[in-house]
C-alpha cells in the first residue's frame, strides 16, 4: 500500500529525502517540498529506499526531462529539476559536507558557477556494449544497457561516433562482450572530441586479436571520414575497469587536441582531461585566482595529471613543480609544456606520498600548494607534508564534497583554516559538483 510522505531534502546522489516512521527514506525522482506516494522497496536499520508512485504536490522547481530515456538511464540524475535549482542544491551539498563532516564554521561558500547553456557539454563518451550490440549508459542501479542513439549532454561529435561504430560493428558481426561469461569481443566504445572538431574513436576489446581489422577501419572511415584517430584498447581482466594497459593505433594520430584558456593540450586515449572544456576553464581560473600569484612564487601541483592546472599556474608563477604517479600522464604534461612554450614547469613521476617529503627534505619551498586528488581525496601523509612545508596557502580542487570536508578537517587539526570555497558545476543534470577551496595557516 503506497504511503504519502513529504520530501524535505535531497541526498548526495540527487534522491529526494523524506521520513517514514522517523526513518529517513530516499526516493529517486522526488524533489524537496513535494508530497509523494511511495512504496518501500528496501528497509535497513538506519534508512529505507522508496519507489516513487505518484507526485501528489509538485515542486515549482520540477520540469519535464528533455531526454526520452531519462526515466531509465543512469547517466543523469537531475533532469526533472530546473537548472537554477540544481545550482542551489549543489552549493548546499558543499555547505552540508563542510558543516556536518568537516565540522567547520566561518567558511565563505559562494553560489555555484553554472553554464549559460548546459547541454552538449561532454567532450568524452565511454559507453558499454551489450547484447545485440546495444550501446549506451547503464540503467539506474543495474548493468542493463540503455541503447542510445543520441545523448543530449554529449558533444554532437560523440553521437556521430556512436552511430558509426554501431553500424559498422553490426555489418561485421562483432560480438559484444558478456561480463558474466567473459566471452565476446567489444566491451566499450569511447569517443573524444577536441577543438576544431577533432574526433578520436577508441574500441575497447576483450582480446588483442581484432577480426577483419583493416576492413573494419576502412568501413568506419566511410561512415565518419573526418575522424582524427581510431585506436584499439585491450582490456582482458574480469573487472569493471574500462580501459586496459595496451593501446594500439589503428588509424591516424595518437592524440587529439583541446584548448583551455589559450593553452593547447594533447589528449591520448588514456589521458585524464576534464570532460567539460568550458567549465574546466572556469574551474582552473578560480584556482588561479584563489592562489593570488604575484609572479615570484614556487607552486607545487601534487596531483598534476597531464599538467592542465600546472600550466595555468605557470603563466603567473615563477616556477611550478607537478607530481603525478602515472608516467604516461607526465609524458603528456612535458609535451604540453613544450608545445605551449612554457619553460618554468617541471614534472616528476611518483606518488605524492613519497615524492613530496623528498622535495621538502631537499629544501624546496613552495609558497602555494595545489591539490586536485581523485574522488577518494588525499592520503593523510600528503596533508601532513603540506602542513610541514608551511606554504602561504593551499588550494584544494575537489570532485567530492564529502572527502573535501574530511580533508579540510584534517588540515584544520594540523593548524590550517579554510577561508572560502567556490563550487563549480562541471556536470549539469547530474548529482556531481566540483569545488575550489582556499586554505591558510591559522
Amino acid at each position: 500500500m503506497p504511503q504519502l510522505i513529504k520530501i524535505h531534502g535531497l541526498g548526495s546522489s540527487g534522491e529526494g529525502v523524506g521520513k517514514v516512521d522517523n526513518l529517513a527514506v530516499f526516493v529517486e525522482g522526488a524533489l524537496p517540498g513535494e508530497e509523494v506516494l511511495i512504496g518501500i522497496e528496501t528497509r535497513k536499520k538506519n534508512y529505507a529506499v522508496g519507489r516513487l508512485v505518484e507526485v501528489v504536490k509538485n515542486s515549482p522547481e520540477r520540469v519535464e526531462p528533455f531526454c526520452p530515456l531519462y526515466k531509465n538511464c543512469g547517466g543523469c540524475q537531475l533532469q526533472h529539476m530546473d537548472y537554477p535549482a540544481q545550482l542551489k542544491w549543489k552549493r548546499q551539498q558543499v555547505v552540508d559536507a563542510v558543516e556536518r563532516i568537516g565540522k567547520l564554521g566561518g567558511v565563505k561558500i559562494f553560489e555555484t558557477l553554472g553554464m549559460e547553456n548546459p547541454l552538449r557539454y561532454r567532450n568524452k563518451m565511454q559507453f558499454p556494449v551489450g547484447k545485440n550490440l546495444q550501446i549506451g549508459c547503464y540503467a539506474r542501479g543495474s548493468h542493463k544497457i540503455i541503447d542510445t542513439t543520441s545523448c543530449l549532454i554529449q558533444n554532437a561529435g560523440n553521437d556521430k561516433i556512436l552511430a558509426a561504430v554501431r553500424a559498422v560493428a553490426k555489418k561485421f558481426n562483432l560480438q559484444p562482450y558478456d561480463e558474466d561469461t567473459h566471452k565476446g569481443f567489444l566491451r566499450h566504445v569511447m569517443g573524444r572530441v577536441g577543438c576544431n572538431g577533432e574526433l578520436m574513436i577508441v574500441l575497447v576489446t576483450a582480446t588483442k586479436n581484432f577480426p577483419n581489422e583493416k576492413n573494419f577501419v576502412r568501413a568506419l572511415l566511410k561512415e565518419i571520414p573526418n575522424v582524427t584517430s581510431i585506436q584499439q584498447n585491450v582490456q582482458t581482466f574480469r573487472n569493471n575497469v574500462i580501459l586496459g594497459r595496451d593501446t594500439k593505433i589503428l588509424y591516424g594520430k595518437p592524440t587529439i587536441h583541446d584548448k583551455i584558456g589559450g593553452l593547447s593540450f594533447n589528449i591520448s586515449a588514456r589521458s585524464f582531461f576534464q570532460v567539460n572544456t568550458a567549465q574546466a576553464e572556469v574551474l582552473y581560473k578560480t584556482a588561479q585566482d584563489f592562489a593570488e600569484l604575484r609572479g615570484n612564487e614556487t607552486v607545487i601541483d601534487a596531483y598534476c595529471g597531464t599538467g592542465t592546472i600546472s600550466l595555468f599556474m605557470a603563466k603567473k608563477a615563477r616556477k611550478v613543480i607537478g607530481v603525478e604517479v602515472v608516467s604516461s600522464a607526465v609524458a603528456d604534461a612535458k609535451k604540453n609544456s613544450r608545445e605551449n612554450n612554457i619553460r618554468n614547469a617541471e614534472f616528476i613521476v611518483g606518488d605524492a606520498v613519497n615524492v613530496l617529503p623528498k622535495i621538502f627534505d631537499a629544501g624546496v619551498y613552495a609558497e602555494v600548494v595545489i591539490v586536485d586528488p581523485p574522488r577518494a581525496g588525499c592520503d593523510r601523509k600528503v596533508l601532513e607534508t603540506f602542513a610541514a612545508m608551511k606554504p602561504e596557502k593551499i588550494i584544494y580542487v575537489s570532485c567530492n564534497p564529502a572527502t573535501l570536508a574530511r580533508d579540510l578537517k584534517i588540515l584544520e587539526e594540523l593548524g590550517w583554516r579554510t577561508k572560502k570555497i567556490q563550487p563549480v558545476d562541471m556536470f549539469p543534470f547530474t548529482s556531481h559538483v566540483e569545488s575550489v577551496a582556499q586554505i591558510f595557516k591559522s
